[in-house]
């Protein structure tokens, strides 16, 4: 794909309106404390800057007159355009319900992510052909989109799932562990030049949030777990919850260096292993994290599928749920596909009673909403699974939003 698209310009008079759609204030004092909590670690900060990207890509698209935009900034330019045109046209309980979704993007955990997703939704209908209804702001509908099509009609309910719900070892809490333990490595290389590298291993691995019940009282225990074996100058520590290995770093010819050092020990590891690299001088010290399971994203898409079916649907149209897959990288997201992981978790969810009201389902991540091609991001924008077994499944005006893709 060519990197940049000078033509067509980017509508900035859109893109500063939809800065404004939060109320006077609240854009400028949300990308402030997104520079502040990135400032608190270099691993911590990248992810979420990754997390807030939307909102990133929107105010350095406000800022870059004159520049050529990149073909990720124009699909953002134009999703919010199209938000801006829909918040005009709601009537006012919908613009009530829109504005609830633009104050939990600005605050708290909250992103773009949401409103993009069914923005982007909405859109790939359209151009299949069918009218497209806001019913989830419109009309206050448990779904969030109404489709029609030559008198036949669906319901879309758009839904966003974390990756991190799927990994044993929350990414997050890595990055959280090698921002805090960066200063204390670099201390111990200055004293102890070399190159090394520390095998972590998490039987039952490390989950962050209310929801798992591990706070930041787990990080720290680690972190003094592994700042007390070096300064012991032990080579090992074992216990039931967690083990060290401290080696030779052997990989030759490696750089020191997060792309060029981690891309080698990907290699090393495998995929699903976390990693993080310091240097100090000539020193380097990598850390590699693994947990005694493999990771269950395509089953956590498909748990959380099965606990919204109830209340996302009302059963009396066919029903869709797109499932949009954040915080999840190019690498992930294509093993997922290849090795047909969501393919089957999908299919096996359409076998279940609960789906008896959903004739398909598709997964979306950033890669496609960012107009990624092909192989990073999956053909048509979308993965598709059609459940055969729904009696809608075969209607023909349905099929461009049902019939599957793989």
């Amino acid at each position: 794909m060519n990197p940049t698209h000078p033509l067509p310009p980017i509508d900035r008079r859109a893109l500063y309106a939809f800065a404004a759609l939060p109320g006077p204030g609240v854009w400028a004092a949300r990308i402030a404390d997104i520079a502040r909590q990135a400032a608190a670690g270099p691993r911590a900060g990248q992810a979420l800057r990754q997390r807030q990207s939307i909102q990133l890509a929107i105010e350095q698209l406000r800022r870059s007159s004159g520049r050529a935009i990149p073909a990720i900034g124009h699909h953002v330019a134009d999703l919010a355009a199209q938000a801006v045109a829909l918040a005009r046209r709601l009537t006012p309980a919908g613009r009530v319900r829109f504005d609830a979704m633009i104050h939990a993007a600005m605050h708290g955990d909250g992103n773009l992510v949401p409103l993009f997703h069914l923005l982007r939704t909405a859109a790939l209908h359209r151009a299949r052909g069918f009218g497209v209804h806001f019913a989830g702001l419109e009309d206050g509908a448990p779904f969030d989109l109404l489709l029609s099509r030559d008198h036949a009609e669906a319901e879309v309910a758009c839904h966003v799932v974390s990756a991190e719900e799927g990994r044993h070892l929350h990414r997050g809490a890595w990055f959280r562990l090698a921002d805090r333990i960066d200063p204390d490595l670099q201390t111990w290389l200055a004293a102890h030049p070399g190159r090394y590298l520390l095998k972590v291993t998490l039987p039952d691995g490390l989950r962050i949030g209310p929801q798992h019940g591990a706070e930041d009282g787990d990080l720290a225990a680690l972190h003094q777990r592994i700042r007390d074996m070096l300064e012991r100058q032990r080579r090992q520590d074992y216990s039931e919850s967690v083990m060290l290995r401290l080696d030779p770093l052997l990989l030759a010819g490696a750089q020191a260096d997060e792309l060029g050092l981690v891309s080698r020990l990907r290699h090393e590891f495998g995929p699903e292993a976390h990693l993080s690299v310091t240097a100090a001088g000539d020193g380097v010290f990598v850390m590699a994290a693994r947990t005694g399971r493999e990771n269950e994203i395509a089953a956590a898409v498909r748990r959380r599928m099965a606990a919204i079916t109830p209340t996302r649907l009302t059963g009396t149209r066919p029903g869709i749920l797109a499932m949009f897959v954040d915080e999840i990288d190019r690498t992930e997201w294509r093993a997922l596909r290849e090795h047909l992981e969501l393919e089957g978790e999908a299919r096996q969810f359409l076998l279940h009673p609960a789906a008896q009201h959903v004739v398909a389902v598709t997964c979306a991540s950033r890669l496609e909403l960012f107009g990624m091609a092909e192989p990073d991001a999956a053909p048509d924008g979308e993965l598709r699974f059609r459940n055969p077994a729904h009696p809608a499944a075969r209607i023909p005006a349905l099929a461009p939003a049902v019939l599957s893709l793989v």
